[in-house]
C-alpha cells in the first residue's frame, strides 16, 4: 500500500493486522520448515485506484505438499480525499488455510476496524474452524481456545457464529466451531484492539498446533479421506460464494482485488456435487448456482485458479446486480453491517 488511513484509530488497527498477519506468516513458514518441502510464503501487493484508496497485500502458501490453498490478507481501504463517503477508512485480515492433508482442518479468521466518517467504529471478529473429517479433540482445543480468549463473549460470539455459518439448503453449519461478534465497541478503543489481537494470537497459536498435530499422526491419507475432503471443499466453495456476506460486499464494492477477496476458496472442487444441490436452494439463488458453474473448468476434479477465480467473482457481482434483494438472503448474525452502502 502506498497510502494509510489518516485517522488514529485506523493507524493502530492497521498495525495490529499487519503485526498479526507477520506472525501467522511465520508460523506457516515454520510448519513448512519443520513438515513439509520448506516453501516460504510469497507477498503479492494490490492497490484501490492506484493507492489513493488504500490496498492491501496478502501472502499465498506455496508448500503444496502441506497447503491445498492458503492466504493471509490485510487491507485499508480509505476515503480520506472524499468527505461525502459515508465510510472513512476499513481494515481488516483476512485468512483462510486449507491443508493438503485432509486430516488436517480448514481455518478461516478475520478482525477488521471499520470507521465512520463522523469517527464512530466497530470491530468484527470471526474465527472458526472447519475441518474435512470428524476429529473431536481438534474440535474441543480450538472451542477451548475461544472461550479462554474471549472470555465472557464467547457464548454471544458462539451464537452469532454458528447462525453466520448456518447453511439452510443443506441443514448444516459450515464448520464445527464458529465465533462472531459484529458492531462489536465497547466505548474503549485500545481495550477493544488488545481484545482483538489476543483472539487474533490466540486462534493462529491454536490452529498451528492443531495442523502440526494432524499431520504428524496422519502423515498419509487414503483415497477415500481425498474423496471426503473434496467434498468439503465444493461446500465451502458453495457458503462463501452464495452465502457469505462479507465475499459479496467486497466484490460488489469494487473489482480490484477479485482474485484475493476469492483467496479462500481450496485448489479443486467436484462440480457434479455442487450441480447436484441447485434443486436445493431457492430462487433467485438457483441462478447464481447455475452462472458459477457456467465459470467452473468442465473437469473432475475441477480446478478453481486464478482465470476461474474471476469468473466467478463476475458471477457473483452481476447476480446481485440483477437480484439486488437477494443479498437479503445472505447469512448474518444478530445484525447485518451495511458494507456497501458504507462505500456509496
Amino acid at each position: 500500500m502506498r497510502v494509510y488511513a489518516e485517522a488514529k484509530e485506523a493507524k493502530e488497527a492497521y498495525q495490529l493486522v499487519k503485526k498479526l498477519q507477520t506472525y501467522f506468516v511465520d508460523r506457516l513458514n515454520e510448519v513448512s520448515t519443520k513438515l513439509g518441502g520448506k516453501k516460504e510464503c510469497t507477498a503479492i501487493e494490490w492497490e484501490r485506484d492506484k493507492g489513493r484508496h488504500g490496498g492491501g497485500v496478502r501472502y499465498e502458501t506455496r508448500d503444496d505438499t502441506l497447503f491445498n490453498r492458503g492466504s493471509v490478507n490485510i487491507s485499508q481501504v480509505h476515503y480520506d480525499d472524499d468527505i461525502d463517503k459515508k465510510l472513512s477508512s476499513a481494515t481488516a485480515i483476512s485468512t483462510i488455510i486449507h491443508p493438503s492433508n485432509p486430516h488436517a482442518p480448514s481455518m478461516h479468521m478475520h478482525i477488521s476496524w471499520t470507521q465512520m466518517r463522523d469517527g464512530k467504529g466497530y470491530w468484527r471478529i470471526m474465527a472458526d474452524l472447519n475441518p474435512s473429517l470428524k476429529n473431536d479433540t481438534f474440535k474441543r482445543k480450538f472451542k477451548e481456545a475461544l472461550k479462554v480468549s474471549t472470555d465472557t463473549y464467547y457464548k454471544e460470539g458462539q451464537e452469532q457464529g454458528d447462525k453466520y455459518f448456518y447453511i439452510p439448503a443443506l441443514a448444516r453449519t459450515r464448520g464445527v466451531s464458529h465465533f462472531y461478534l459484529e458492531n462489536f465497541n465497547t466505548g474503549y478503543f485500545e481495550v477493544d484492539k488488545t481484545f482483538a489481537y489476543q483472539i487474533g494470537i490466540s486462534v493462529i497459536d491454536t490452529y498451528i498446533n492443531i495442523i502440526m498435530q494432524a499431520i504428524k499422526d496422519h502423515p498419509t491419507s487414503t483415497s477415500q479421506e481425498k474423496s471426503l475432503q473434496l467434498d468439503y471443499h465444493t461446500l465451502y466453495l458453495f457458503q462463501v460464494l452464495t452465502l457469505d456476506r462479507g465475499t459479496t460486499s467486497g466484490l460488489l464494492v469494487h473489482d480490484q482485488n477479485d482474485v484475493g477477496i476469492m483467496g479462500s476458496i481450496p485448489s479443486h472442487v467436484n462440480r457434479e456435487l455442487l450441480a447436484s444441490w441447485i434443486s436445493k436452494v431457492s430462487k433467485p439463488q438457483d441462478a447464481l448456482l447455475l452462472a458459477l458453474l457456467e465459470a467452473l473448468p468442465d473437469e473432475l476434479p475441477t480446478p478453481v485458479e486464478d482465470e476461474t477465480k474471476k469468473k466467478l467473482a463476475h458471477a457473483v457481482r452481476v447476480h446481485y446486480k440483477k437480484y439486488p434483494k437477494a443479498l437479503d438472503m445472505q447469512a448474518s448474525g444478530q445484525t447485518i453491517p451495511t458494507t456497501v452502502d458504507n462505500h456509496n
